[in-house]
């Protein structure tokens, strides 16, 4: 990673961000050599990522012919516009985020005690409102779904919070992001360490 301050390493804390997204894109190699990405919803649990998808399709196809895949998952936090800086032009425009990043070997789970867990955990991780009755191999449904386990080889994970910017830069950012107040404003400023900027 380039700019190792924006790199993350605590493991605690890359979990929580795998946990939080509920969205992530997988990229795996297909047959006519181009990379191919689909978005899929999963589930991180046991240091694991598991989704569910159809019982054929391209992205199976490919991690039968090639098991090495990469997963990406972003949180975007607040976006910076010109209100901020309005002589910056285009270049002053920035999203800010949490993202991890992970190579890793997929295989599709086969029916047992794995898949129902797994299926289970996505029910859970996507419907915490809800009490589903727990999903089991007698379901009609069961059969009619895969569910692909990504197992992590290396991880990589960053927050991009202004850490470049100065001291003075970063205050004055937070103070903007507060007043501004839009969507994800009030969660960028905490990820920053300004619990309440002064005014």
């Amino acid at each position: 990673m380039r700019r190792r301050q924006s790199e993350i390493t605590d493991p605690l804390e890359i979990s929580r961000i795998l946990s939080a997204a509920t969205i992530g894109r997988m990229a795996t190699l297909g047959a006519d050599g181009y990379p191919y990405i689909t978005p899929v919803n999963y589930v991180y649990t046991d240091g694991c990522i598991y989704f569910h998808c159809a019982l054929k399709g391209e992205k199976l196809d490919n991690i039968a012919r090639e098991d090495r895949v990469c997963f990406e998952v972003d949180i975007p936090l607040a976006y910076l516009d010109l209100g901020f800086n309005p002589k910056g032009g285009g270049c002053s425009l920035h999203q800010f985020y949490h993202c991890v990043i992970i190579r890793g070997r997929a295989r599709v789970v086969p029916d047992g005690d794995l898949k129902t867990t797994a299926l289970n955990a996505l029910v859970a991780a996507h419907e915490p409102d809800r009490s589903p009755a727990p999903v089991h191999a007698d379901m009609p449904d069961y059969k009619a779904c895969a569910v692909v386990e990504i197992r992590p080889e290396t991880l990589s994970a960053k927050s991009d919070l202004a850490q470049k910017k100065s001291a003075e830069d970063r205050e004055a950012l937070a103070r903007y992001l507060e007043k501004r107040g839009r969507p994800g404003d009030v969660e960028t400023v905490a990820a920053m360490g300004f619990g309440s900027p002064r005014r």
